[in-house]
């Protein structure tokens, strides 16, 4: 499994994000979630969940010189009458890098 050759895998739930919350909420909220992740001193972190969260998070952890990755993933729809179903194949994880 491509995960585990980052070590052992550890699943933090992201929180569900109010709509109307402020930045500054989101932001307490990645403050609160990269400090929970710091405490398995990971050597790599797959980021995922709400964007605005996701984006304090993620830098947050670049901050701490932690790797940061997405998954990639190839999507296939099928479409089943008027209805289109769509399956996710992953190919991969992709590092976040700041230039």
């Amino acid at each position: 499994m491509e995960a585990q050759k980052y070590g052992k895998i550890v699943d933090i739930p992201f929180p569900n994000v109010d709509a109307y919350a402020t930045e500054t909420q989101v932001e307490d909220s990645g403050r609160k979630i990269v400090e929970k992740v710091l405490e398995y001193s990971p050597a790599a972190v797959l980021c995922q969940g709400e964007f605005t969260l996701a984006f304090q998070v993620i830098n947050m952890l670049l901050d701490q010189d932690i790797t940061v990755v997405a998954a990639c993933s190839e999507r296939i729809v099928k479409e089943v009458g008027n209805k289109k179903e769509s399956y996710f194949n992953f190919k991969k994880f992709r590092k976040y890098t700041r230039r």
